[in-house]
C-alpha cells in the first residue's frame, strides 16, 4: 500500500476537446477548469499534500497569440474569482517557472495570490507557468556555481523551483500522449507514470481515483530487488 503525497498532472487535451465539442479551442481550456477543481476536490478528500499542474511550458509560447492571451486571461478570472474559496479549503497556491517573462497584471495577481494562501496546509497546489525543466536545471547549476558550492545531487535539489517540495509519486498525463514534454525531468526519475486516453475536460475524479488505487499496489523497487 503505497502512499500518496504529491501527484503531477499534465493537463493534456484540452484544445482537441474543444475543437471537437465547440469547434474552439478555447472551450476546451474553459471546460478544464472544471476537472481541476475536481481533481484538487479528491487531493483534500484523500489528504494529498502536494499537486503540480502544468498549466503552460516555456513552449507554449509557440501558439497563436490570441489563444495565449485568453490562457492568460482565463488564469487571471479564476485567480480572483476562486481565491476566497481556496482560502476557505485552506489550500496554498505556489507558482512554479519562469514568472518573470509572463504580463506584469498576472505576475502581480501571482504574488497576491502565493501571499494570501501562504500559511495554508491541507494541500499546496504548485502551477508551473511558462515552465521548463530543462531551464530549470540549467538554472539550479547557475546558481550553484553562484553560490560557488560543489555541483551535486543535493545542491541540484536544493535549486531547483521544487527544492521545498518531495518528489511526485505519480505522473498522470491525460490526451494519450506518451512523453514528459519537458515537465519535472529530473524530479520524475523514480515516480510512476500513468498515461490517460482520456482528454482533460472528460477526465473525472473516478478517473484520478482508478489511478490512486493501482497505484497503491505497484511494487516500487527504486533500483533495488
Amino acid at each position: 500500500m503505497n502512499p500518496v503525497k504529491h501527484v503531477a498532472i499534465i493537463m493534456d487535451g484540452n484544445g482537441r476537446w474543444g475543437i471537437k465539442h465547440k469547434n474552439s479551442r478555447n472551450a476546451g481550456h474553459r471546460a478544464g477548469l472544471d476537472t481541476v477543481e475536481a481533481v484538487i476536490n479528491q487531493c483534500l478528500k484523500k489528504k494529498i499534500k502536494f499537486l503540480t499542474l502544468y498549466t503552460f511550458s516555456s513552449e507554449n509560447w509557440k501558439r497563436p497569440k490570441n489563444e495565449i492571451t485568453f490562457l492568460f486571461k482565463l488564469l487571471e478570472n479564476f485567480l480572483n474569482k476562486k481565491i476566497n474559496k481556496i482560502i476557505e479549503k485552506d489550500i496554498k497556491l505556489k507558482f512554479i517557472g519562469e514568472l518573470d517573462k509572463l504580463p506584469t497584471k498576472l505576475q502581480k495577481l501571482i504574488k497576491l495570490s502565493e501571499k494570501k494562501t501562504g500559511k495554508k496546509i491541507s494541500l499546496q497546489v504548485n502551477i508551473a507557468l511558462n515552465y521548463g525543466s530543462r531551464f530549470e536545471l540549467i538554472n539550479a547549476i547557475k546558481e550553484i556555481n553562484k553560490k560557488k558550492i560543489k555541483v551535486n545531487e543535493n545542491n541540484i535539489n536544493k535549486n531547483l523551483y521544487s527544492k521545498d517540495l518531495p518528489d511526485p509519486d505519480i505522473l498522470i498525463r491525460t490526451g494519450d500522449t506518451h512523453r514528459l514534454s519537458n515537465f519535472l525531468l529530473w524530479q520524475l526519475s523514480y515516480t510512476e507514470i500513468f498515461f490517460e486516453k482520456k482528454l482533460w475536460p472528460d477526465f473525472k475524479g473516478k478517473d484520478f481515483n482508478n489511478i490512486l488505487d493501482k497505484f497503491k499496489n505497484v511494487k516500487r523497487n527504486f533500483g533495488s530487488i
